[in-house]
Protein backbone atom coordinates (compact mmCIF):
# COMPACT_ATOMS: atom_id res chain seq x y z
CA UNK A 1 0.00 0.00 0.00
CA UNK A 2 1.27 3.62 -0.94
CA UNK A 3 2.46 5.91 2.11
CA UNK A 4 0.49 8.51 0.32
CA UNK A 5 -3.09 8.86 0.32
CA UNK A 6 -3.80 9.71 -3.57
CA UNK A 7 -6.87 11.60 -3.86
CA UNK A 8 -8.32 14.47 -6.76
CA UNK A 9 -8.50 17.66 -5.83
CA UNK A 10 -9.44 21.19 -7.99
CA UNK A 11 -6.59 22.64 -7.89
CA UNK A 12 -4.30 19.60 -8.99
CA UNK A 13 -7.31 18.64 -11.83
CA UNK A 14 -7.14 22.67 -12.73
CA UNK A 15 -3.55 22.30 -13.19
CA UNK A 16 -3.64 19.46 -15.12
CA UNK A 17 -6.72 20.90 -17.57
CA UNK A 18 -4.62 24.36 -18.03
CA UNK A 19 -1.46 22.06 -19.67
CA UNK A 20 -3.48 20.00 -21.85
CA UNK A 21 -5.69 22.91 -23.01
CA UNK A 22 -1.86 24.54 -23.64
CA UNK A 23 -0.41 21.95 -25.10
CA UNK A 24 -3.81 21.24 -27.41
CA UNK A 25 -3.89 24.41 -29.02
CA UNK A 26 -0.28 24.07 -30.03
CA UNK A 27 -0.87 20.81 -31.50
CA UNK A 28 -3.37 22.18 -33.46
CA UNK A 29 -1.58 24.87 -34.47
CA UNK A 30 1.34 22.49 -35.85
CA UNK A 31 -1.16 20.66 -37.47
CA UNK A 32 -2.83 23.68 -39.18
CA UNK A 33 0.79 24.91 -40.34
CA UNK A 34 1.48 21.07 -41.62
CA UNK A 35 -1.60 21.31 -43.88
CA UNK A 36 -1.21 24.26 -44.75
CA UNK A 37 -3.93 26.12 -43.42
CA UNK A 38 -5.14 29.45 -44.25
CA UNK A 39 -3.44 31.91 -42.59
CA UNK A 40 -6.47 34.71 -42.95
CA UNK A 41 -9.06 32.16 -41.21
CA UNK A 42 -9.48 33.63 -37.77
CA UNK A 43 -8.98 30.51 -36.22
CA UNK A 44 -5.67 29.46 -37.95
CA UNK A 45 -4.75 33.23 -36.75
CA UNK A 46 -6.04 32.58 -33.47
CA UNK A 47 -3.81 29.26 -32.63
CA UNK A 48 -0.92 30.71 -34.28
CA UNK A 49 -1.32 34.04 -31.75
CA UNK A 50 -1.96 31.75 -28.93
CA UNK A 51 1.03 29.34 -29.78
CA UNK A 52 3.36 31.68 -30.42
CA UNK A 53 2.87 33.25 -26.96
CA UNK A 54 2.69 29.50 -25.35
CA UNK A 55 5.94 28.97 -27.19
CA UNK A 56 7.54 31.71 -27.15
CA UNK A 57 10.47 30.54 -25.47
CA UNK A 58 11.56 27.64 -27.62
CA UNK A 59 9.48 28.31 -31.24
CA UNK A 60 13.05 29.26 -32.74
CA UNK A 61 15.41 27.53 -30.58
CA UNK A 62 15.98 24.77 -33.38
CA UNK A 63 17.88 26.11 -37.05
CA UNK A 64 16.88 23.35 -39.44
CA UNK A 65 16.74 24.71 -43.21
CA UNK A 66 13.14 23.19 -43.54
CA UNK A 67 10.36 25.77 -41.57
CA UNK A 68 8.37 22.84 -41.18
CA UNK A 69 10.77 20.73 -38.94
CA UNK A 70 11.43 23.98 -37.54
CA UNK A 71 8.01 24.50 -36.04
CA UNK A 72 7.33 20.61 -35.16
CA UNK A 73 10.57 20.72 -32.73
CA UNK A 74 9.60 24.23 -31.75
CA UNK A 75 6.60 24.36 -30.90
CA UNK A 76 6.18 20.17 -30.08
CA UNK A 77 9.05 20.71 -27.27
CA UNK A 78 6.41 23.30 -25.58
CA UNK A 79 3.78 21.42 -26.03
CA UNK A 80 5.58 18.42 -24.36
CA UNK A 81 6.92 20.69 -21.92
CA UNK A 82 3.84 21.85 -21.03
CA UNK A 83 2.56 18.34 -20.61
CA UNK A 84 5.08 17.11 -18.66
CA UNK A 85 5.59 19.57 -16.46
CA UNK A 86 1.67 20.46 -15.99
CA UNK A 87 0.82 16.48 -15.13
CA UNK A 88 4.11 16.73 -12.51
CA UNK A 89 3.01 19.51 -10.43
CA UNK A 90 -0.46 18.03 -10.46
CA UNK A 91 0.42 15.06 -9.39
CA UNK A 92 2.53 16.86 -6.73
CA UNK A 93 -0.40 18.87 -5.70
CA UNK A 94 -2.71 15.99 -5.50
CA UNK A 95 -0.23 14.24 -2.78
CA UNK A 96 -0.86 17.21 -0.93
Amino acid sequence: MSPYKVRSGPAATAIGVVADIAAAVIGLWILMYLLDANPDNDLVSLLRRLSRWLASWSHDMFTFDDEWARVVCGYGLAAVVYLFIGHLVASRVRRL
